[in-house]
């Protein structure tokens, strides 16, 4: 075996250090470190190898298409802290609050605009956490069921375009991020739709868990609802379909739309005169904070990845996973259930750095086409959305509980993920055995 096991063992260390609340940055570099040390120490490394980091770092921040992420985050930012979302979902949810479920159904519509809009899963979660639930809860909402859908939904930011998933899978796995956009649609709007079709069987078969708001909770109707679903919800719908559709039809690259959605977010601020120097300085601070999050673990992990790969760890892992039974699918399969199982402790960002560069390799050796990397990608990003609501360290539960009311227990938040969870796993299943799911819109765009 060679010193391979060397490779693992940092491996597991470094599985070891995060699972105790390491800061995962510190995490890849300190055991990229250390394990550098040893490899010198036995003659098995060679120090100059570490001169081609400058190179690695350099190549991967050229990438243009990594501008994206700022714009997107900043853009999502000024939605969230401008009033935008909060007026969104309050009209929806008037809109739609005379029918039974009214108020669910208005969480799944709001909750793939804002995933549309934000591309941040903490933001929507939070915001329509604070909005809503009180809301849902004060009219009798099942509690199990109004935790599990704003869940859910925010959760979607995780899978629909402009997602950062997505965003930061594309430079990982290879494959243009407008593909990796336009592939996640479909099984986006899919997962959107079996949420819409749960709230409307709940209501149906049990609507005491999802009563209508009674009229006097409907304190706008008329033409005076429709002037504010003009002013509220249509010029951030027109805003993400100008930024989705450009891209889509090959107008502007997701960077020029990024940058597009981002003016475009300060513009419909400024005409709602809510636009101030604070609100600027708070979305950019936002924006900055997740940012330099996502180079510094990129820093950190070209390293990490630089000495496994020294040590021999990457040729050993990949020939792991290329002599899988069952080949091609065998792979599929346990690279679902590997990322699922990593994201119910980790964030997407930290997943992509450590799992991608195991996978992709064995991928391509593999044969994947470059059709089969994007609805790969995708298939990622379905599996770390169901991982990010799953009991009972998902990220998503633990934004909602953070700004649940009093009443609304954490068992219950916990127990109304389950159904979602079970929904999640059936669009998954739809896109592993239907990859038209995923590939048919890029090929009609092309």
């Amino acid at each position: 075996m060679g010193l391979e096991w060397l490779a693992i063992v940092m491996f597991v260390l470094f599985f070891v250090l995060i699972l105790y609340g390491y800061p995962v940055a510190f995490s890849f570099a300190g055991t990229a470190f250390v394990f550098m040390l040893i490899g010198l120490a036995l003659g098995e490394f060679n120090l100059n190898w570490i001169k081609l980091l400058p190179n690695r770092w350099f190549g991967t921040m050229s990438d243009f298409t990594l501008l994206a992420i700022i714009f997107f985050v900043f853009m999502g930012a000024v939605f969230e802290k401008s009033g935008l979302a909060e007026r969104l979902l309050t009209t929806v949810g008037i809109m739609l609050g005379s029918m039974r479920g009214g108020l669910a159904l208005a969480v799944v519509l709001v909750g793939t605009l804002l995933a549309a809009a934000t591309g941040v899963v903490a933001a929507t979660v939070i915001v329509m956490g604070l909005l809503s639930l009180p809301i849902m809860v004060r009219y009798g909402y099942n509690h199990k069921l109004a935790t599990g859908i704003i869940t859910a939904s925010g959760t979607m930011a995780q899978l629909l375009p402009p997602s950062l998933v997505l965003v930061v899978l594309s430079d990982q796995i290879g494959v243009g991020v407008g593909d990796l956009f336009v592939g996640a649609l479909i099984p986006g709007l899919i997962l959107s739709g079996l949420y819409a079709l749960y709230v409307i069987g709940i209501a149906i078969v049990r609507p005491q868990d999802a009563p209508a708001l009674p009229p006097e909770a409907r304190t706008v109707q008329g033409m005076a609802l429709l002037r504010q679903a003009l002013i509220a919800v249509v010029p951030p719908v027109l805003l993400i379909f100008a930024v989705l559709g450009s891209i889509f039809q090959g107008i502007a690259t997701p960077t020029e739309a990024g940058a597009v959605g981002a003016i475009g977010a300060c513009v419909l601020t400024a005409l709602n005169r809510n636009l101030n120097w604070k609100l600027i300085k708070d979305a950019a601070r936002a924006t900055a904070n997740i940012t330099a999050l996502v180079i510094m673990i990129l820093f950190c992990s070209t390293y990490f990845g630089l000495v496994f790969d020294r040590l021999g760890g990457q040729n050993y892992v990949q020939s792991l996973l290329t002599s899988l039974p069952g080949g091609f699918w065998g792979f599929v399969i346990v690279a679902n259930i590997a990322i699922f199982l990593l994201g119910i402790n980790l964030e997407f960002i930290e997943i992509s750095f450590i799992a991608m560069p195991l996978f992709v390799p064995a991928a391509l050796e593999l044969g994947f086409t470059n059709a089969q990397m994007v609805w790969f990608g995708v298939m990622m990003a379905i599996n770390l959305n169901m991982a990010f609501i799953s009991p009972p360290v998902g990220f998503s539960l633990f934004y909602l509980q953070s700004v649940a009311p009093p009443e609304v227990k954490t068992v219950d938040i916990h127990k109304g993920a389950l159904p979602f969870m079970v929904l999640q796993g059936i669009a998954l299943i739809i896109v592993i055995l239907v990859p038209e799911t995923v590939t048919w819109l890029i090929e009609a765009t092309s």
